[in-house]
């Protein structure tokens, strides 16, 4: 599917009707079925996109006519099934919009359905979904990504626009780089996340998966800006990214963290950061290497405050409420069999090693002090927007790895993280851009960091890398 910046004229001009599109993307997920990508697609968005035809002929479609998105499967549409692909979540349905949701289709998107993903957001790799794998579109044999992978499988294999899904410790970006698309997680409190279902609530960031950076600017202006609902999003009106992209650069300032590049990394992932930064100085920007020594424990500072706050959120999946039910003599009894058949393995896993952290005698060593790390994490990330304008370094230590390579190796796993969380610990905006694809075809990327409220000129870094990469033939 091309890009929805590109189609839009062929849309407001009525050459091309959204009937059409939609009925094409249906099509599109019914022959791509075998991904996996969604747990449900919603045949009536032919309805709404009549709808939206008649908006654009009258004049009065908003920013998105036309866009067709797909949700990941942990933010709510009222009416509609949401099960963070869980089976504890079985049978439940929205009450109501998350509002990000609220916002798209505010602007006349065209929602087409709720993508796979790893349960509860908790895995790097889309192999932890209660509902099967989902594989990647551009090597079947392989991951792709996570947690958000039915969203990013979508977008890549041409099925959609453009789709929402979570990042908590990279579950946008990373998807993005294995699949071979941009992914975006804004600075925490830009967008909402009322409505989104909770993991890590200081981690959690709602972002956007397209095939640009101009529609991943579009997406981001329309669902971003303060909620009543929310009292973390930012209470300042978020400044409209789209309106940066084609501003000239000047003399941007990147810096290249030397603990990204002294871990270890695939030859192709080095070589993807190397035809970056000669883009970046194609367009004249000077790149220096900058140190944030506390980026070595990113990994397992995430791991305790990311698993505590888990453990904490997912406390009220009970058999009592709402979602999965056993029947039982004794509440106690009822809660265990509820908790212990309706959560997979890997949910399971980060509840006993978050609770424990949490414990009495034990939340001093390890969440206090991961705390205490992280906001050390944080400073050294405002330290370094001192003297560099925007960060650059790997999205992933390697291309996307084989289905079933490490999902008996927990520790493995977690490393795929080692270059995206931290963005999420610190709070700031970070977004994947696809680079170069190796010698067996796979996409490697690069990430950019920006400071807090610095969205507009990560965007605008990322355009002209883009347009830089595309002239030189990526």
């Amino acid at each position: 599917m091309r890009g929805y910046i590109a189609l839009r004229p062929s849309l407001l001009s009525g050459e091309v009707r959204c009937e059409r599109l939609v009925g094409d993307a249906l099509d599109a997920a019914r022959r791509n079925r075998d991904l996996n990508a969604f747990l449900e697609v919603y045949e009536d968005a032919v309805e709404r996109a009549a709808r939206v035809d008649a908006k654009i002929a009258e004049g009065t479609a908003g920013p998105l006519a036309g866009m067709i998105v797909a949700l990941k499967d942990n933010l709510l549409m009222r009416g509609r099934k949401c099960t963070c692909a869980s089976r504890i979540l079985e049978g439940f349905e929205s009450l109501y919009d998350a509002t990000a949701v609220a916002r798209l289709l505010a602007a006349d998107a065209i929602v087409i359905g709720r993508t796979n993903m790893d349960e509860f957001a908790m895995g790097s790799s889309g192999e932890h979904s209660a509902f099967g794998p989902v594989l990647n579109p551009r090597d079947r044999r392989r991951v792709p990504g996570g947690s958000s992978s039915g969203a990013a499988a979508a977008v890549a294999a041409g099925i959609v626009h453009a789709a929402l899904g979570s990042d908590t410790g990279g579950s946008v970006r990373q998807p993005a780089a294995f699949t071979g698309i941009v992914g975006v997680k804004p600075g925490y409190g830009r967008i909402s996340r009322y409505g989104l279902v909770a993991f890590a609530s200081s981690l959690d960031q709602i972002g956007t998966l397209t095939t640009t950076v101009a529609d991943a600017a579009l997406l981001l202006d329309v669902i971003s800006g303060p909620d009543p609902f929310d009292a973390t999003t930012d209470p300042e009106p978020a400044t409209r990214v789209t309106d940066d992209l084609e501003r000239p650069l000047g003399a941007v300032r990147v810096g290249l963290p030397r603990e990204f590049i002294e871990e270890r990394l695939d030859e192709s992932v080095h070589e993807a950061l190397e035809r970056a930064k000669d883009a970046l100085r194609t367009i004249g920007t000077s790149i220096q290497v900058v140190s944030l020594p506390h980026l070595r424990y990113t990994i397992p500072v995430y791991t305790v405050v990311a698993m505590a706050e888990a453990s904490s959120n997912l406390a009220r999946y009970d058999g009592v409420r709402y979602g999965l039910r056993r029947t039982a003599a004794t509440h106690t009894e009822l809660y265990e069999r509820t908790r212990n058949e309706g959560f997979g393995p890997e949910v399971k896993r980060r509840i006993l090693v978050g609770t424990y952290v949490l414990s009495a005698g034990y939340v001093d060593a390890y969440y206090r002090k991961a705390q205490q790390v992280r906001a050390l994490i944080a400073r050294e990330f405002t330290d370094a927007f001192r003297t560099v304008d925007i960060l650059l370094g790997p999205t992933t230590p390697s291309p996307a790895f084989f289905r079933g390579e490490r999902l008996h190796d927990p520790l493995t796993m977690y490393l795929s993280d080692v270059f995206t969380a931290s963005a999420n610990l610190a709070g700031v905006p970070a977004m994947h851009l696809p680079v170069m694809d190796d010698l067996e075809g796979l996409p490697i990327g690069v990430q950019l960091f920006a400071p807090m409220r610095g969205e507009g000129l990560m965007f605008r870094v990322a355009s002209a890398l883009e347009r830089t990469l595309r002239q030189s033939g990526r």
